[in-house]
């Protein structure tokens, strides 16, 4: 038992290490979590992803996804054109707040919208892939004979990392009641996006 608790253990903590990085999930479920709009349902999405892309590179994908180029070229040129997306507006919002609404004070999306707007986030985002997919599920293939302890510890990183960004957030509110920290914020959201569009770019090419 403890063999495979210690490979639990090593999940949870690669799992962490991976996942706390600044990235388009953890930029859009901060965001959501500090507008109180839709956070189970964002952190549901986000989370539940990550365990089907983990249980996936556990059972073998990783080494499939990395005998085919091609198709992880074409996942990152999508990813690329919709993070190049999300940046333009998010840097619109920075720059012209009468643009768009502000944030503090647009109307919500509805849930539809949103958990659309967390799956693109996440399934056309192929770091999330090489992270989940192709690492996870590769050090999890090293815990022979234990690896589903292994993916299990690294999906509840992604559980309690995404739970903690969201519901968390709401403790940030107080300095977001000033319209010019959400700019400081979306100015922010828009260099992570552009330049991870940029770096999937320069990948696929």
């Amino acid at each position: 038992m403890v063999p495979a608790l210690l490979a639990a253990a090593s999940g949870l903590g690669l799992g962490l290490s991976l996942i706390v990085a600044i990235g388009a999930q953890n930029a859009f479920v901060l965001r959501q979590g500090l507008r109180a709009q839709h956070v189970g349902l964002v952190v549901a999405v986000c989370a539940f992803s990550d365990v089907v892309l983990i249980a996936a590179g556990t059972a073998g994908a990783g080494a499939l996804v990395g005998a085919r180029p091609a198709l992880l070229d074409a996942v990152r040129l999508a990813g690329a054109a919709f993070l190049a997306a999300y940046a333009v507006l998010a840097a619109r919002r920075a720059v012209r707040p009468g643009a768009l609404e502000a944030a503090g004070t647009a109307p919500p999306a509805s849930a539809g919208a949103t958990a659309a707007t967390a799956l693109a986030l996440t399934w056309l985002n192929p770091h999330v892939y090489l992270d989940t997919v192709v690492l996870l599920g590769s050090v999890a293939q090293s815990h022979a004979g234990r690896q589903w302890w292994f993916a299990g510890g690294a999906a509840v990183a992604s559980a309690l990392w995404f739970t903690a960004l969201g519901h968390g957030a709401a403790r940030l509110r107080p300095v977001f009641a000033r319209p010019a920290a959400w700019r400081v914020l979306d100015a922010g959201v828009a260099v992570v996006m552009a330049l991870l569009a940029l770096s999937l770019l320069r990948a696929a090419l």
